[in-house]
């Protein structure tokens, strides 16, 4: 996985400073980046082999006693270059808020429920197709204080590895239709509309199961003219 692209091309990815997203202001560099070289053990791992992710990890439905509370749903798609190859033996990963818009960590104080049948991360390899499939409940929107009434659209983080904890990519996956959109300087961080758009998945009638759960479609593109926008 490749990971040299032009961070603040044309809008694709967020650009490091952005005012009103306001924890950039802090995060942001003010002074000229330093090369620190990077050791064997950076360069080559840790890598994660097919025995590292268990049956049932990228089931989030199924991690506990009972089932958690929530619109049950199924996203999948597959992982590509940007041939739109598919990129085998990848690990994803995913983390969410609740149905109700609550994290499991004690830095979340969000007053809303936690479910405790629902811890909200999982992880799968893309098969030969680069294709990865999860189970899970559409999260919440919720609260985060950056300004006046702000809400943070429903989303599902996801994180693709290659084959070292160098070779990282981290995005967001919103929903289709959200009114809150227009208002989210995270999601508006990203000031190319097609770019954007590339971060929302759609919705997959074909493969939606009947009676049973809800289905969206995310393909992630990790570099070319049709990426998918890459977080900070």
């Amino acid at each position: 996985m490749t990971l040299v692209f032009p961070r603040e091309s044309l809008g694709v990815f967020p650009k490091h400073l952005s005012p009103d997203y306001r924890s950039t202001v802090k995060r942001s560099p003010s002074k000229p980046l330093i090369i620190v070289p990077h050791t064997l053990s950076e360069l080559t791992g840790p890598a994660f082999g097919h025995d590292a992710v268990q049956e049932g990890d990228n089931d989030l439905t199924k991690q506990h006693k009972g089932e958690p509370l929530g619109e049950r749903i199924i996203v999948h798609g597959h992982v590509l270059d940007e041939d739109k190859r598919p990129l085998p033996g990848t690990l994803v990963e995913i983390w969410q808020a609740n149905a109700c818009g609550r994290y499991v960590h004690n830095v979340d104080q969000h007053p809303a429920p936690l479910d405790p049948n629902f811890t909200g991360a999982g992880r799968a390899i893309t098969d030969k197709d680069g294709y990865y499939r999860f189970t899970t409940v559409k999260p919440g929107a919720y609260p985060w204080g950056n300004h006046h009434n702000a809400w943070r659209p429903n989303h599902i983080h996801f994180s693709v590895f290659g084959p070292s904890f160098l070779c990282r990519l981290v995005t967001q996956m919103y929903f289709p239709g959200d009114p809150l959109f227009p208002f989210d300087p995270i999601f508006n961080s990203v000031t190319d509309e097609k770019a954007r758009a590339r971060m929302i998945s759609t919705f997959d009638l074909e493969n939606t199961i009947p009676d049973w759960a809800l289905c969206f479609r995310f393909d992630i593109v990790l570099r070319g003219r049709e990426q998918t926008p890459m977080e900070h």
